[in-house]
């Protein structure tokens, strides 16, 4: 059932037509329930249009330059205006008069002389219309931002039980994604595509689920078989995100798959090289190792934050892309504030990097 607008000048009405008694007629109608705004060009309809809220449009066909067909087109190939709806008011009643106004976008054909009555009908049906498609739209879009919201969640849930698995805290995952953002922004990515990182980065580590307690939680130095089974939690958290058609969980499964892929093609589980390393893989490593290096581990203390960023330049070029690198590099006060945010509770800082067991060579 239709919900018809009420008749208050909220609603405005754009009067297309070069004759100005035609105008007058009309604006004499309609102003009453509408502000009227008025222009007697189809170059000036697409002025006004794309300046200011417009409601609805009559449109004559039969204008000098631009006629109402073509400007009828290029209203709805603009962004802007495609969603207005736009009636054609012509003297030209031919049934392929019509038809080629319906093709080009409009909504509805009136033939002069108009019958007044008829115009306010049509204006408030198609204006009822109008309101109800918006407010379809604004609820989609809710609900479209409140499914992608719990995905997010559900992605960072899984992810903090990764961590804790591995004796980390949920905080690593924090940090790691908000270094992740911030990384990539400095290297160039759009703001879309960091925030879909930001999203996935925390599944990264996902795989580390299907690893045995013997070797995810060993306290010692892993030995060559415990590194080889440590190892498969790339692949693993692959098959657990598995093919998806959703870009989210595209990435995220490609994020757990090519993490530990070092630049210069020494990484696993494929031994990949430069640019073949997903982007997003090339700039968590180092968000992931720049974490790693600043918190404590079972087998470690923390690093001093310098210590850790001159560890990130030593590898430039070997484990890490240099653009990368030097993205970090730029975004380090950023990086810091975020580390001191989201500290592990009591975390202590080492005044020396001598107890660190390299995590490129252990996982």
């Amino acid at each position: 059932m239709l919900m018809f607008p009420k008749e208050h000048p909220a609603y405005t009405v754009l009067l297309v037509d070069d004759n100005p008694e035609n105008i007058r007629l009309l604006d004499e109608a309609l102003r009453d329930e509408y502000t009227i705004k008025v222009a007697t060009r189809g170059e000036k309809a697409l002025e006004i249009a794309r300046s200011m809220p417009v409601d609805i449009i009559l449109l004559d066909i039969m204008m000098p330059g631009m006629n109402g067909f073509d400007t009828c087109r290029r209203l709805k190939a603009d962004p802007a205006t495609r969603g207005i709806p736009v009636i054609f008011v012509s003297a030209r009643g031919e049934v392929e008069d019509e038809s080629v106004g319906f093709a080009c976008g409009g909504v509805d054909y009136i033939t002069k002389p108009v019958r007044f009555p008829v115009v306010r009908a049509r204006l408030r049906t198609h204006l009822a219309l109008y309101s109800q498609e918006r407010t379809l739209e604004q609820l989609v879009r809710q609900r479209t931002t409140e499914l992608a919201e719990s995905r997010m969640e559900i992605l960072q849930c899984l992810g903090r039980a990764a961590e804790y698995r591995d004796n980390e805290t949920g905080r690593h995952v924090i940090r790691m994604s908000h270094y992740c953002y911030i990384i990539a922004k400095a290297y160039g990515v759009s703001d879309d595509e960091a925030n879909l990182l930001r999203t996935v980065s925390p599944m990264h580590d996902i795989g580390k689920i299907g690893i045995p307690d013997s070797v995810l939680l060993k306290q010692a130095r892993l030995n060559a078989d415990d590194r080889a089974i440590i190892q498969q939690h790339c692949a693993i958290g692959h098959n657990i995100l598995g093919t998806h058609p959703s870009p989210l969980l595209r990435s995220a499964a490609m994020v757990a798959l090519t993490h530990h892929e070092r630049w210069d093609g020494n990484g696993y589980p494929n031994r990949l090289h430069g640019e073949d390393i997903p982007l997003f893989s090339r700039i968590l490593a180092i968000a992931d190792v720049f974490d790693a290096l600043t918190s404590c581990r079972p087998y470690k203390q923390a690093w001093p934050l310098a210590d850790a960023v001159e560890e990130i330049q030593r590898c430039s070029g070997s484990h890490f892309e240099p653009a990368v690198v030097e993205a970090f590099l730029r975004s380090l006060p950023a990086i810091e504030a975020i580390h001191t945010q989201y500290a592990d509770s009591g975390e202590p800082a080492s005044s020396s990097s001598t107890t660190y067991q390299p995590v490129d060579s252990t996982e």
